[in-house]
Formats: structure tokens, sequence, C-alpha cells
């Protein structure tokens, strides 16, 4: 690459995150002077212990490839009425045979800060093989796949799918391992034993969209009992992303949070 096209590529950059910075709602409160999170924030496993927990940004396995700031535990958190109402979803997948998994739930706003540094480091594509081959890194902002804010800080969003059971472990990934596309068949991605939706977790790419009609079969019936499940207790889902929910209403529709993700910052932890 010609020092004259890196110099466009990140003036693109540049301007995206400006648009970004500027498009962020004018009541968002940034809470991040405290390392506490208020009482009703709980670990999902306090509320329901049976959920699987993979929580990709505590580990490498990612799209920026290493473990995120913010992360200090493997630990799912939520705000009450959020986690109550995924318990309910479980007991109803339960009796089907299936389980809910998750992959992010609360995510500190210093992790987000991570993600725009790594978006705007555009020499680094160390994941880009599997989690946005079709994409080009200058793009991450204006295609809406980075932002400066994400509705996980609010507490109440989680990004999640199903698993049959019994369960079977996912292997750890290896890192410097060979990258596979996030949307190639099931049977030759990075292995999840998570029901086929068609696409890996955080797959940069419009079949990540839970409705695009190139996803048929049992893919899309599978993002469909999910979607059906949640929708149905008050998750509303974002469009793009088939794993993307948030719990109406929000106990904190406006507010930012950046304590980390541990069980020291809860007010009650186990």
């Amino acid at each position: 690459m010609t020092r004259l096209s890196t110099l466009a590529r990140r003036l693109t950059v540049t301007l995206a995150t400006l648009l970004a910075v500027t498009a962020a709602p004018p009541t968002a409160q940034a809470k991040t002077g405290t390392d506490k999170a208020p009482k009703d924030f709980v670990a999902l496993r306090t509320v329901d212990p049976t959920i699987i927990q993979e929580m990709r940004y505590f580990t490498p396995h990612n799209f920026v490839g290493e473990r995120i700031d913010g992360y200090r535990q493997p630990l799912c958190i939520l705000t009450r009425p959020a986690a109550e109402a995924l318990h309910k979803a479980q007991k109803r997948l339960l009796r089907q045979g299936y389980s809910l998994k998750v992959y992010d739930c609360y995510r500190p706003q210093r992790a987000v800060d991570h993600f725009v540094r790594w978006a705007e480091d555009l020499d680094d594509e160390a994941m880009k093989s599997e989690f946005y081959p079709n994409v080009d890194k200058t793009r991450l902002f204006l295609d809406g796949y980075i932002a400066e804010k994400s509705g996980h800080s609010r507490g109440s969003t989680m990004d999640l799918t199903i698993v049959r059971l019994p369960a079977r472990p996912t292997r750890p990934y290896v890192p410097g391992e060979p990258l596979l596309p996030c949307y190639a068949p099931k049977g030759e991605r990075f292995p999840d034993n998570s029901v086929d939706m068609g696409t890996g977790f955080d797959c940069f790419d419009t079949l990540s969209h839970t409705l695009d009609p190139r996803i048929q079969g049992r893919q899309r019936a599978n993002r469909l009992l999910l979607k059906g499940t949640l929708e149905a207790l008050g998750f509303v889902n974002l469009a793009e992303e088939w794993w993307h929910y948030t719990y109406k209403p929000e106990l904190y529709p406006d507010t930012y949070f950046d304590f980390p993700v541990s069980s020291k910052s809860l007010t009650t932890h186990k």
C-alpha cells in the first residue's frame, strides 16, 4: 500500500470517528469515575446458573485478537430485570431441549474505547480473516460495526445464542491458529457448540442480519427460535446482528457505565 493510500484510509477513519462522536445521544451520561455498579446490577449466574457463559471479550478470540479492557473475569453482568427475563426465556428453552449461551452482557465504556482505538489502527488486521473478511477496516465506523457508545454499557443488552442439550464443550481458541471466515459452513468455521445460525458470533457481514433472505432452512429456524423466545418476553433484536438483544424498558436508557466486569464491582457478589 502506498503512503498516499494509507493517508487516505486514515483520513476516512478520522472522519468516521468524528461522525460517530457527533451522532452520540446528547443526553448520554458516562459514569467513568467509579468501579462499583448500582445495586440493581447482578451476576447472571446468581439469577440463572444454567445459562451457559462463553464470555468472548475475556479471551483473545474476538475481532481485536486480545482480551478487551475492563474484562477482569469471564462474567455476565446485567441489570436485574434483564437477567430475570433471560431466566424466563431459559426455562422455556430448557423444555425444548435447548439452553441459552451468552457471549457478552454488560460492557464497560473502557472496553468500547478499546474497540475504537483498535478500529483506528488500520495496520492491525490480525483477525480480519475470521471476523470481517469482506469489510475494509476504514468502513467499520461508517457501516456501524464500531461506535463510540454501545447499548451494552447501559446494562440491559446482551449477545447470545442457543445450544442444543446436552452441551458439548467448545475447544479453546489458540492465538495464531489459522482463521476461517465467520460465514463459512458450520463444520469449517471455528467450532462453537451452539446451533447453526448461519454465521459465527461477531461476524461483520450482512449475512449476520437477523432476517437476511439468504439464510434459510434450519439456520433461519434457529434464528427465529431465539428471536421468538426473547421477543415474547420483552427483548428487542438489533436487526443487523442475530445475536444482539436488549431488554425493554431499560433501567438506564441514557447512562453508559464504566465499572469493570468483575464480581467485585457488584454490591452483592458471589
